[in-house]
């Protein structure tokens, strides 16, 4: 077999001919003719120079092909060729960040081999930005969601971009760049956080986005402690500094924008940074959606649980909350998966409908309790759960992130 080829690609459809991709691609790779403009594939560097000038998100096009297409092919098109959805995750952030596509990568293993977007999700941009040209955030926000003397110290941070526009969608993610070097000497590597606000800002129509960061504790094989350096640079963030930020990344893990989706989303731990994006954006877009909210959410006790006292003033009828503790005294453990079949009785008719949505985000150890509830309630209502899964994953309905 021949080897699949990444190719950048312009957006015929969307591209108001600005000139801005031509004139800073720095190796002369955009040109154009009366009709439209092109990247001539063996030229591009892939540097992405161009991406972020772009006004209309028209140039924000990688995909993977047999044969590059040629300066003829790009010349004669009106929009662009059909994309097999299956090449979808090897586009976008994956051709320009190998850290960032390794772990993305890895998070979404439990999807299964192929990874598409929600139907009616909206269309994301992704790699504005990159190590080489980050953009920069100031932080206005750090808040921290579990009290002092609680064992997980997990914060809210908010960082906003002033005039940079980077535009985000609801469970998409963000690099932050860590100062300093490994002990290999070499640049720290990538670590991504899900973004936890809505796509118009943590505040409505602000420029910026917040992040659910839980501080790392390691321990080094002699025993002594070890923090982790990315989330504890970023949970130690100071209001008025300055961090650079690459992305957005992510392609798939999107919130349906059809008001009749009802989404199921199952989360441990900062796994819930997504969902409160989805929940906040239903609130502000769509509160009186057909489409329902449930969430099952779960931790050792209240006190560990991030954005546990917001919860409790979320109406039910936009989320139907399930917050489920495996560490209070005098009560047996219990998880996510205890709780889901609790309520088969409603979980099962879901199952059944197709506009529901499933998006499992946390600890991966979470998945296979998951797997075998759903596998269990699928039983009690009629259903194959691998059938289903598998159908759901072909249309976009099923998805997983964790780590």
């Amino acid at each position: 077999m021949t080897a699949a080829v990444k190719q950048h690609l312009i957006d015929p459809a969307v591209c108001i001919r600005c000139n801005t991709c031509e004139a800073t691609c720095p190796v002369g790779a955009v040109t154009h003719d009366a009709n439209n403009y092109v990247v001539d594939a063996s030229k591009c560097q892939f540097c992405m120079d161009c991406v972020s000038p772009c006004p209309t998100g028209s140039i924000n096009h990688f995909v993977e092909v047999a044969k590059p297409y040629s300066l003829a092919d790009q010349y004669s098109w009106t929009e662009l060729p059909p994309e097999d959805a299956s090449t979808e995750a090897a586009a976008g952030v994956e051709a320009f960040d190998e850290d960032a596509a390794a772990l993305l990568a890895d998070a979404h293993k439990g999807s299964g081999g192929k990874v598409r977007r929600p139907p009616s999700a909206s269309d994301p941009r992704i790699n504005l930005f990159s190590r080489r040209n980050p953009a920069e955030a100031t932080v206005t926000g750090n808040l921290r969601l579990t009290p002092e003397g609680a064992s997980s110290d997990i914060r809210h941070i908010i960082l906003d971009f002033g005039n940079t526009s980077f535009p985000v969608l609801e469970g998409q993610s963000i690099g932050i760049v860590i100062p300093g070097e490994g002990a290999n000497g070499r640049p720290h590597a990538l670590r991504l956080f899900s973004i936890a606000s809505p796509r118009d800002g943590e505040r409505p129509n602000t420029n910026n986005l917040s992040l659910t960061v839980k501080r790392v504790a390691e321990k080094k094989p002699d025993g002594t402690e070890l923090r982790g350096v990315a989330s504890n640079y970023v949970c130690d963030l100071k209001q008025g500094e300055k961090v650079k930020v690459v992305g957005p990344f992510g392609s798939t893990f999107l919130m349906p924008d059809d008001p009749e989706a009802d989404i199921i989303m199952i989360c441990t731990g900062t796994g819930s940074a997504p969902f409160r994006g989805f929940t906040e954006r239903r609130r502000r877009s769509t509160p009186n959606a057909k489409g329902k909210l449930h969430l099952f959410f779960g931790a050792r006790s209240p006190q560990e649980l991030p954005y546990f006292g917001p919860l409790q003033k979320v109406p039910k009828t936009l989320l139907d909350q399930e917050l489920v503790f495996s560490r209070l005294a005098n009560k047996p453990k219990e998880y996510v998966q205890d709780r889901m079949r609790k309520r088969s009785a409603d979980l099962g008719p879901l199952l059944k409908r197709a506009t529901t949505h499933i998006y499992v985000c946390g600890l991966r150890g979470m998945e296979a309790g998951v797997e075998a509830s759903f596998d269990e309630i699928c039983q009690a209502y009629g259903l194959d759960w691998p059938q289903l899964r598998a159908a759901m994953r072909e249309s976009g309905h099923y998805h997983v992130e964790t780590y």
